[in-house]
């Protein structure tokens, strides 16, 4: 392992280097980011904001002890999966009609939109289509259900609940998002208010079905109350979540190469090619199983732009998100009318890639860490992920670890990627999400119903933190740590309103 040691050496001290360019050289640094970066813009992020913090950071020590703790499994919390119902669940003898759903957003929107179609099925004695997924006018992402998740697993895991298809019968294959995009039609349900109830679906849907035999309903993100449900609906649900929805093999295996090679790094000696993570996939050095962790950085353009936060990119950064934001939200964003200082101390802000290894490194990961980076295109590209990747040599990615040959399948699909990402999540020792969205709630759901350790940040604290430029390294990592002694996996009962995708006890989940 002597090579990884001068791995994490050199890099450190390459990322510092790097890290200080633009402190020395600001002019190199003021052209415009994109959310693409390419090589020029990739100069364009901003010089370390937090240079006290991440001095300290770059030369902590962390004891065994502190690291035995953090890598310590969550202890049994008297909670277990339960997604088998008191009721029995049985398919109608006949059904009443096909129901259609038209899914937009990304992969974990799309996710949750599949569960709860399986349960208005249910609620209609229908059989449903399988779930068509719209092209994500983000990353303009193209990939069917079938693209994505294992179509016969699904199917069989799910048939003692409802009938579920392919494909429509001929004799309603003109039903097609095409043919309810160009006019209004009886059949399509535009109205499901946002978490309708089940007797909503009873009343409106149910006289559609009956008259035509099919009802498609678009839009259909959201449109299911998470309270007052049946509870052998809620466990349909948690069925379909945590048992029905495999990913394709195709996923599964490049997952299980990755996590094979964090747990498993080849040593410099193995290196004998650019494909040496390929070919060395299969030795097992003798010391046994490393542990990795998993961060999800979410911190694309998008999400910058939505914040209205200030990354320290200056005012080209400022008025190119502000540009951004009249394009896609003609400026309409509720955090604008707040002050940045406002909305880091309220923990609106998301984290950056600083901000968020500064996180760890209090936390008590240190510079050996196995540290897998999920995530799509980071606004400010390499450049801003530096930082990151100075306080964590040993960080790896899905380029990094795998050919570009093993990487054809999924290469320029947002919703592959993002399914690798979070199975090798599913996988991981620790999951960190960075900020909240569809990708961190789905996440930590999973592995709250498996028990396994998920590390949520405490947004409102981090942002008091960074605000405060007199803090030394020991009085920001005490801070730290009692922040987030309960934000590591903890089970958290659902509550009104509060989806049992994020928070699946009691629904999905029994007492032991």
């Amino acid at each position: 392992m002597s090579g990884n040691h001068r791995r994490e050496g050199g890099g450190a001290m390459a990322g510092l280097f790097v890290l200080l360019l633009p402190i020395f050289f600001p002019t190199l640094f003021t052209t415009l980011s994109h959310a693409s970066p390419t090589i020029p813009s990739d100069l364009n992020a901003p010089k370390f904001r937090h240079s006290r913090l991440a001095k300290s950071a770059l030369q902590r020590q962390t004891s065994n002890e502190v690291q035995s703790e953090l890598w310590t499994p969550l202890a049994h919390q008297g909670w277990k999966p339960c997604t088998e119902s008191d009721a029995a669940s049985t398919v109608p003898e006949k059904s009443e009609g096909y129901i259609q759903v038209f899914l937009d957003g990304g992969l974990n929107q799309q996710r949750m939109g599949i569960c709860d179609a399986v349960v208005v099925a249910k609620i209609l004695n229908a059989t449903l289509v399988i779930p068509q997924l719209e092209v994500n006018p983000v990353w303009q992402d193209s990939s069917s259900f079938e693209d994505i998740f294992d179509v016969d697993h699904f199917i069989n895991v799910l048939k003692d609940d409802i009938s579920i298809i392919k494909e429509l019968p001929d004799e309603f294959s003109w039903s097609t998002r095409e043919y309810y995009g160009i006019a209004i039609r009886p059949t399509r349900i535009k109205t499901a208010p946002v978490h309708a109830s089940a007797n909503w679906y009873l009343e409106n849907v149910s006289p559609v079905l009956q008259s035509y035999g099919i009802a498609a309903i678009a839009p259909f993100s959201h449109r299911l109350t998470f309270d007052n449900m049946p509870k052998y609906l809620q466990h349909l649900r948690c069925k379909v979540n945590f048992q029905a929805l495999a990913f394709v093999p195709h996923i599964r295996h490049l997952g299980d190469a990755l996590i094979n090679r964090l747990r498993y790094p080849p040593s410099e000696g193995n290196m004998i090619s650019n494909n040496y993570l390929r070919e060395v996939t299969d030795l097992k050095p003798k010391q046994g199983a490393g542990k990795f962790a998993v961060l999800h950085l979410r911190f694309d353009k998008d999400m910058a732009a939505h914040s209205a936060c200030d990354f320290g990119g200056g005012k080209a950064e400022n008025l190119a998100l502000a540009k951004y934001r009249q394009v896609i939200w003609g400026g309409r964003v509720i955090n604008s009318q707040f002050t940045d200082e406002e909305l880091r101390s309220q923990g609106r802000c998301p984290l950056t890639p600083e901000e968020v290894g500064l996180l760890l490194a209090a936390l008590g990961f240190d510079n050996n860490t196995r540290l897998y980076l999920a995530s799509h295109k980071v606004f400010g590209g390499e450049r801003r992920i530096s930082a990151l990747r100075s306080l964590f040599p040993l960080m790896e990615d899905k380029k990094s670890l795998a050919s570009s040959e093993e990487r054809a399948l999924i290469k320029g699909k947002a919703s592959l990627l993002a399914a690798v990402d979070y199975y090798v999540g599913m996988h991981s020792d620790i999951f960190v999400s960075a900020s909240p969205g569809n990708m961190h709630n789905a996440m930590v759901g999973h592995r709250t119903y498996n028990n396994m350790k998920t590390i949520r940040p405490n947004m409102a604290l981090l942002g008091q933190l960074f605000l405060n430029k007199t803090l030394t390294w020991p009085e920001f990592q005490e801070s730290v740590v009692e922040g987030h002694q309960n934000r590591q996996g903890q089970i958290r009962l659902r509550k009104p309103k509060q989806s049992l995708y994020t928070y699946p006890a009691p629904d999905c989940m029994c007492q032991a």
